[in-house]
């Protein structure tokens, strides 16, 4: 996908319409209620999520029951994809792509006898924005709960992972959380130029 967002053939199929119109009552919103809005939004300026099963947050896991083309393959989650590109091209990269769950795929990626790709390092945060922005592409309705987010902050609330989540004290990487920011930003770009465009052929001639 090389880091493009393409939208096109999407506007009879997803509610972006309806997410711009949310975002418009957001911004109506902190015009009429002022000083008391701005307090209420200081409290509530990051959002954390963990499990797949969470509603609304839930999506932003790589365990959600999510799929996605890439690569010419179907994915039944980004873990799934995550997890075999670790060992892309190999038989058991097809393995963890044809686990049953997230979990098991992540279990057999992490399998300590089987050895990794030598750049993996290197490669990991290119493959999860490759992976994240698949889904969100993918699913129309998990846009728009990404979307609907606005500029709040996203983090993974684990305590397990200092480099994906916030880590055990707190003061993690967060490195999910800012490619899941990162992509909402990309679609709101994409959403303004499809607006744009959309307004202008509206416009009569001169």
């Amino acid at each position: 996908m090389d880091g493009q967002f393409v939208c096109s053939g999407d506007a009879a199929v997803h509610p972006l319409e309806v997410v711009a119109a949310e975002i418009s009552l957001r911004v109506r919103a902190r015009a009429w209620h002022g000083a008391g809005f701005r307090h209420l939004r200081e409290a509530a300026m990051t959002i954390y999520f963990y499990g797949a099963d969470e509603v609304p947050h839930g999506c932003f896991s790589n365990f959600s029951d999510h799929g996605l083309d890439l690569d010419g393959r179907w994915w039944p989650t980004s873990e799934h994809y995550f997890q075999a590109q670790k060992f892309i091209g190999t038989r058991h990269a097809d393995l963890i792509r044809r686990a049953r769950t997230p979990l098991r795929a992540a279990e057999l990626g992490r399998d300590p006898s089987k050895p990794m790709r030598r750049d993996w390092e290197r490669a990991k945060d290119d493959v999860m924005r490759r992976a994240v922005a698949a889904k969100f592409l993918t699913h129309a309705d998990i846009r728009g709960i990404l979307l609907s987010t606005g500029d709040e902050e996203i983090v993974e609330d684990t305590t397990a992972d200092h480099y994906w989540g916030r880590g055990r004290t707190g003061s993690g990487k967060n490195m999910l959380g800012r490619i899941l920011m990162r992509t909402r930003g990309r679609l709101r770009a994409e959403f303004d130029e499809a607006s744009e465009a959309r307004s202008d052929s509206g416009r009569p001639g001169r």
